[in-house]
């Protein structure tokens, strides 16, 4: 298991982060929330891997181990809760979309000039009471435990557009289709098809970020058409590819 350290970051910063760079398994004293303006900033924890792309937030709770890496050169803008404001979010790592109220609070408390200590104070009230109001993003993709799970996940998780089915997956790794299916059910609380779908589209909003077209975007990562592409996609994100690329502020090649 990793080493992990404690992580003591400014209670707001900037700061950009160039394609892939990672940051090892840490912990913060206080609650974390991080709004990436541009780029893809992944949350990695024992339990499975949040995205946030740069119409999201993520929030992650005082004292939970993660790592995080950079997809694209991603613009991070990061926050610390005080306690009494951090006991109202989740208990466990979260990802929020982010209303133009939310990136603009964000922006206001991490560009120069730094807000005064009561007006920040304030500014961080709206935030929470904002989060409140906004439904979760399920942006998660979770990690199983059993050892059979975990080796068909991390094959898909090394090609997310295999076209294999699960049995196909079981014999490669030693178990049967019908073993698979009940650990995805009981283990991660989806189906086979559910889970690679929401593996795909962790991966699509990767490439929609650097530029590539819908099109190209359901061929990379394995859909039969771009219609169950489409469909799939906007069911995880509740708006279509088209439209979410749209709204990215900004696409960085990778």
């Amino acid at each position: 298991m990793p080493e992990t350290r404690q992580f003591l970051p400014a209670p707001e910063s900037a700061r950009l982060w160039p394609h892939g760079e990672r940051m090892a398994t840490h912990r913060h004293p206080q609650g974390q929330l991080i709004y990436p303006s541009s780029g893809i900033l992944s949350t990695v924890t024992d339990s499975g891997v949040w995205l946030t792309p740069a119409n999201r937030i993520s929030w992650t709770p005082a004292g939970f181990d993660h790592e995080h890496r950079a997809y694209g050169t991603t613009d991070v803008r990061t926050l610390l809760l005080p306690r009494d404001l951090s006991r109202l979010l989740p208990d466990r790592p979260t990802v929020f979309g982010a209303s133009p109220l939310l990136r603009a609070a964000v922006l206001r408390l991490t560009d120069p000039p730094a807000p005064a200590r009561d007006a920040a104070l304030r500014l961080r009230q709206v935030i929470v009471d904002a989060l409140l109001e906004t439904p979760e993003q399920p942006l998660h993709l979770p990690k199983p435990r059993d050892n059979r799970l975990r080796a068909v996940t991390d094959l898909l998780y090394t090609d997310p557009a295999d076209g294999s089915s699960l049995t196909d997956l079981g014999r490669a790794v030693g178990a049967s289709e019908r073993t698979l299916s009940r650990l995805f059910h009981t283990e991660l609380d989806m189906s086979f098809h559910q889970w690679r779908a929401q593996l795909r589209v962790q991966h699509a909003l990767v490439h929609l970020m650097n530029g590539h077209s819908v099109t190209q975007t359901a061929n990379l990562c394995g859909w039969a058409n771009t219609t169950s592409f489409i469909n799939a996609f906007t069911a995880v994100l509740g708006q279509t590819p088209g439209r979410y690329q749209a709204s990215l502020p900004e696409r960085t090649p990778v």
